[in-house]
């Protein structure tokens, strides 16, 4: 219990969190938005994960806990409707992510084995028996849990680094390649907007703040464990969505648009690649719901211990707190019911706001971090207008998405301001 985190593991917590089931969901969506310019809409998403990563390398050497964002939001607003009401978004944002992931798997697993004739049904059946069995899994040990996530990080990035290896020698010659000329990029606008509804793939390395207090030598280890997942993730995204681009056709992309990855491998590796692509997607989606389950049923838990949910929510079911089972049924429903662009917009619009909010609080309390201020407040503008841009550009296309967010962050002020209410005429 005493043994410090090391820099290698704190980075690999920043990586595992980013490149976990976001890019297999997310890849093809981004396509279809930004076209030819899909590495600028992924390197515009992960600028904005640096910038934001500046409050949270300032926010967790001063005020390192395990409740992480939760105990930042609190320490920028104290315990308020408000700070409660973002608490409790980010408790629902992964609920959101878990929906995205399964989402992801109910795509890729199809290709390995079909259970039905019709797609639907094979979707429904893989995204919901995943759920169940990584809430199984939970519920029996948090070990086997840390075990298979400390898997999971090698195998897929082994399987990813080899795909952009191998991608990037089969472009010589593709004609496909003439695709990432600027001529086939979407407008500017378009591609901001693009970044944004697939920000999702880079929600993961805020949890390095909650290892903070575990991590040896914080002062040298936590930048570096930051700054270095961030900035390798940003490149990796890059070259992998070049490589998407430059090897298939538009079309071709858009048909496979939720298991685009894996149509990629295939030009150069064809139906073995498509399959070890696959299984890669399936890997990294089982891993990455296992950890945010975990994850998801400890941030409510801790909202509860700041009274900011009822504590009701401190309540145990099988020795675990009663957020597992609700994070595990709540994102059942929402993978059941909504599209994979709804999910993810949903889960954008959840995070740019919860990262605006952090970047607000690293502005607020420079002055007691040491920060330059200039720095979380243009990280904070920029989340900001992200957010204004995400939501005008989605609005003609994906309506559905925009509502559910707006009704998931007003449930959340509502929520929180009765239980606030309720808690002040008790006492």
């Amino acid at each position: 219990m005493n043994k410090k985190i090391g820099l290698k593991e704190a980075i690999s917590i920043g990586i595992g969190g980013m490149v976990g089931g976001g890019i297999f969901a997310v890849l093809g969506l981004a396509v279809s938005l930004a076209k030819g310019g899909t590495p600028i809409a992924f390197l515009w998403a992960g600028l904005l994960a640096l910038i934001t990563s500046y409050s949270y390398v300032k926010l967790s050497l001063n005020y390192p806990d395990r409740g992480g964002t939760v105990k930042f939001i609190n320490q920028g607003f104290g315990k308020s409707v408000f700070s409660g009401a973002m608490n409790n978004l980010l408790w629902v944002s992964y609920i959101i992510m878990l929906s995205l992931y399964a989402s992801a798997f109910g795509a890729y697993a199809p290709n390995l084995w079909q259970i039905t004739h019709d797609k639907s049904i094979n979707f429904h059946i893989y995204a919901s028996a995943i759920i169940v069995l990584a809430t199984a899994i939970n519920y029996y040990s948090i070990a086997v849990v840390g075990k298979i996530e400390s898997y999971a990080v090698v195998i897929k990035l082994i399987i990813l680094i080899g795909f952009i290896g191998i991608g990037a020698y089969g472009l010589m010659g593709n004609p496909n390649i003439e695709q990432l000329a600027v001529t086939n990029w979407e407008p500017f606008i378009h591609l901001f907007a693009g970044g944004m509804v697939i920000f999702v793939a880079y929600e993961g390395f805020e949890l390095i703040a909650n290892a903070a207090p575990d991590i040896a030598n914080p002062s040298r280890n936590i930048p570096r464990a930051y700054y270095t997942s961030v900035i390798f993730v940003i490149v990796l995204y890059f070259i992998i969505a070049l490589v998407t681009v430059g090897s298939l056709p538009f079309q071709n992309i858009a048909d496979a648009q939720d298991y685009v990855l894996a149509e990629a491998a295939k030009p150069m590796l064809g139906q073995v690649g498509f399959t070890i692509i696959t299984i890669a997607a399936l890997i990294s989606t089982f891993s990455a719901i296992n950890a945010s389950l975990y994850g998801g049923s400890r941030v409510n838990y801790e909202i509860a211990e700041d009274d900011e949910l009822p504590h009701h929510f401190l309540a145990k079911f099988w020795n675990h707190p009663i957020g597992l089972l609700i994070t595990s049924i709540a994102t059942l429903i929402l993978v059941n019911v909504l599209k994979l662009e709804s999910i993810s917009t949903a889960g954008s619009i959840g995070f740019l706001l919860i990262f605006g909010i952090v970047n607000l609080v690293g502005f607020r309390l420079a002055e007691d971090t040491g920060s330059y201020k200039f720095i979380p407040l243009i990280g904070f503008v920029l989340c900001m207008t992200a957010l204004v841009v995400l939501i005008q550009q989605q609005y003609r296309t994906n309506l559905l998405g925009i509502l559910v967010s707006f009704v998931i962050i007003a449930s959340c002020f509502v929520m929180e301001y009765l239980f606030k209410r309720s808690e002040s005429s008790r006492n």
